[in-house]
């Protein structure tokens, strides 16, 4: 399988979650984006089209822990619900992006649901 096969594969997995989850401003989504090296989580209303809340394995407090992709995953996932109780919400969608539920999303999930979010 080619790059490009992987990347529509999972272009395409990505739009049949998306047509199923959706985020509003009580109950946002909880966007995962993986990168080979990175990882990004955010807290997204879809009805007014914001941005709430968002961590990443590159944030300076994170980015200082040494430690493996998996570990960090979990920081990004605790951050991103510290931000999410800051804001007061407590519910929210999981949105894995197209990726398996395995792995470093799985991590970013369990992370968030240990900073006290719910799915």
């Amino acid at each position: 399988m080619s790059q490009d096969q992987k990347v529509i594969r999972r272009q395409k997995l990505r739009w049949r979650i998306r047509s199923r989850v959706h985020g509003t401003s009580v109950k946002p989504r909880l966007s995962v984006f993986r990168s080979n090296a990175d990882i990004y989580a955010q807290l997204i209303d879809d009805k007014n089209g914001f941005t709430l809340a968002s961590s990443s394995s590159r944030e300076k407090d994170i980015a200082a822990h040494t430690g493996t992709k998996v570990e960090k995953s979990v920081l990004v996932g605790k951050a991103v619900a510290a931000k999410a109780k800051a804001l007061g919400l407590e519910i929210c969608v999981f949105d894995r992006g197209g990726y398996l539920y395995h792995g470093r999303v799985k991590a970013v999930a369990d992370g968030a649901r240990e900073g006290g979010l719910k799915f």
